[in-house]
């Protein structure tokens, strides 16, 4: 049997599996490893229907000459989805008060809703709050999922706008400690939930990054994910020592690792972001 993946021959060798099905499950956990989605398939050239799933999954595979699989990228059906949530608010704005009421009950069944719910599911709780309780604007959640919108669209153009932010952040770092010191608690605090913000986007552009193949394992001393696993380390160590009120250690870790580890992960990940886009002659 000759396996293709949208339209290409795929070098694929299945050897335990003796039915369609057991190829396909095979193959959807292959194609989930590498950032895709099974969108549809065919069989010796015949589409297969919903209908006819089962019927074709219990033919034994030496039954069949090719089988086609066709898929979607994972951002590809993240922006499908961001964007008919964006559809989602529009809708749920135009709606008089008595309706939005039953709203959420129908939109909860959606299936862009049962995908993100998956993909993003803290952004599930703010559309609840939206659609259901009525805590966040619609505005407010219009804004959000725009954003990511971008971050998935063109995650290197949203990662480079951010460089003002991430340097404006290490020097807001640096200045912690005489913050601190001079009972400037608002401005630390304000510091401190910036420097958390910067580094959630950070990460969530870091994924899409990689699973659109911007971000290849870099040959050096200093791997790329270690890059990575340090600066997590001293996030995570600096958000502790805020809790517990341990000023002196805040401000050592924010001026000598929080700040210069930023800088450090930021500036990585944009040469290797910038130098794939350049070869693949994306602006």
């Amino acid at each position: 049997m000759v396996i293709s993946i949208n339209g290409k021959t795929a070098d694929i060798t299945m050897d335990n599996e003796k039915t369609i099905g057991e190829v396909m499950v095979g193959l959807e956990q292959w194609l989930t490893n590498s950032g895709h989605r099974l969108s549809g398939f065919s069989v010796d050239g015949e589409p297969v229907p919903i209908t006819m799933i089962e019927e074709v999954f219990s033919r034994g595979k030496d039954s069949v000459e090719t089988l086609d699989i066709s898929t979607l990228s994972i951002a590809d059906l993240t922006s499908m989805s961001l964007s008919s949530l964006l559809n989602d608010i529009d809708e749920f704005e135009k709606l008089e008060f008595e309706n939005k009421e039953n709203f959420f009950n129908e939109w909860k069944e959606r299936a862009q809703v049962k995908f993100i719910t998956e993909q993003i599911p803290d952004l599930v709780v703010l559309c609840a709050n939206t659609f259901s309780r009525g805590d966040m604007l619609p505005n407010m959640l219009r804004s959000i999922i725009e954003e990511m919108l971008r971050e998935v669209n063109d995650p290197v153009k949203e990662f480079e706008s951010i460089e003002p932010l991430v340097n404006e952040t290490c020097k807001r770092l640096i200045d912690l400690p005489l913050d601190i010191q001079t009972g400037k608690d608002a401005k630390a605090a304000q510091t401190i939930q910036v420097f958390s913000g910067i580094t959630e986007k950070i990460l969530r552009i870091l994924g899409q990054l990689n699973i659109q193949g911007f971000l290849p394992q870099p040959d050096s001393e200093k791997p790329f994910v270690k890059i990575i696993v340090d600066f997590g380390d001293v996030v995570k160590e600096l958000l502790e020592a805020y809790e517990r009120q341990d000023t002196v250690l805040v401000g050592d870790l924010a001026e000598y690792e929080a700040a210069p580890k930023l800088k450090e992960l930021f500036s990585v990940i944009m040469k290797k972001s910038r130098e794939t886009a350049d070869a693949q002659g994306i602006k």
